[in-house]
């Protein structure tokens, strides 16, 4: 039985590789066009410490030093994520006139959380402004995980869906490694992926997919003339889905970086060192004034809900940061909403049509 059990294990491994091997080999440029953001593998240096060991690392930091909310630059995450999609929109309509071929993307949203039920509604959306056809299996909070596997298999073997997404977190009492651990490799435009997560990692490797809300942060820091190379990065907040991930872009584009997490000693000490903080804890907010040194670039990745009659939806979003602290502190800053969320689903969109123009051949 345990031999059978390792020899499954071994096949699901060598299978894995060799789809990533195939498809790593088809992986054009396109998105390069699109995005700021080159290929991981351009980016990698040789550790060289001999050159920097007599530089003065306490004079290095050059981001201007801000007083006032007047001189703090916003983010505009809304306006960025709008101009890429415009291009995204743009190729899936040269796409379907070459080809006849459109990108399709599949969710799969579990329960009634409202941030969930927001994410989803904010993709759907998105996809039918780029011209992306969406699919969507919503299923109760009580359903079985065989009801959410076979909603999976339907997606996986469908070929004109060339994205498949499980919207996360699941229920607890779901095995959620199980589930995500169905999606194929080539599907997942989320980039949760064990390959898509280690070849992130690697120097030298490329993944199919960069996770999309890490993706969607260097973005915006890119584009918005943020120097990461040699710069001092926190990362507070750990998970999966975009702090694990955001640390590991950030250090590809040579960044050094510290993660906090709810263990960590004096996080607010270790947080006023940085020069780029990005935040991603999901606790409205967590960071004050006073975790930030003036000057630094803020990413703030959190979206929670709270209820407000006055809004039309009857709820308003705060960010991990707290805004009105950070502007009198920041040179530049992310608003919620408007922030990293249009970016988040955004690189989404594109990661569906990467993995369209690559299973069709077209570029």
């Amino acid at each position: 039985m345990l031999s059978a059990v390792l020899r499954g294990g071994r096949v699901a491994i060598h299978t894995g590789l060799r789809s990533w091997r195939a498809l790593s080999s088809l992986v054009n440029n396109g998105s390069c066009r699109i995005l700021k953001s080159p290929p991981l593998v351009s980016l990698d240096l040789l550790d060289d410490w001999s050159c920097s060991t007599d530089q003065d690392h306490q004079g290095s930091v050059a981001f201007p030093n801000h007083s006032n909310q007047l001189n703090t630059a916003l983010i505009d995450g809304k306006a960025i994520a709008e101009e890429i999609r415009s291009k995204i929109a743009n190729e899936v309509i040269r796409m379907k006139s070459v080809i006849g071929k459109t990108p399709g993307l599949a969710l799969i949203l579990v329960g009634d959380r409202r941030d969930c039920q927001i994410y989803v509604r904010n993709k759907i959306l998105a996809c039918k402004e780029a011209g992306i056809r969406s699919e969507v299996a919503e299923l109760p909070e009580c359903c079985s995980e065989d009801e959410i596997l076979s909603a999976l298999t339907n997606f996986n073997e469908n070929p004109e869906i060339h994205g498949v997404l499980v919207q996360l977190p699941l229920p607890e009492r779901l095995d959620e490694g199980k589930i995500l651990s169905m999606l194929p490799l080539e599907k997942d435009v989320d980039g949760f992926h064990p390959l898509n997560m280690g070849n992130l990692a690697m120097k030298g490797r490329e993944p199919l997919f960069i996770p999309c809300t890490p993706k969607g942060c260097v973005e915006l820091l890119l584009r918005s003339g943020v120097e990461i190379m040699g710069k001092r990065a926190v990362v507070i907040g750990r998970s999966n889905i975009v702090g694990l991930p955001t640390s590991l872009l950030l250090q590809r584009h040579h960044a050094t970086v510290t993660v906090l997490h709810a263990l960590s000693k004096n996080p607010e000490k270790i947080s006023r060192e940085a020069d780029i903080v990005v935040a991603a804890v999901g606790i409205p907010n967590l960071v004050r004034g006073s975790w930030l040194k003036p000057g630094v670039v803020v990413i703030d990745v959190g979206t929670y809900p709270i209820e407000d009659p006055s809004s039309d939806h009857g709820y308003r979003l705060l960010g991990d940061v707290s805004y009105g602290e950070a502007v009198n502190v920041a040179s530049a800053i992310t608003p919620v909403p408007g922030g990293v969320g249009p970016m988040t689903v955004v690189m989404l969109l594109l990661n569906t049509l990467e993995y369209a123009k690559r299973f069709y051949g077209f570029s």
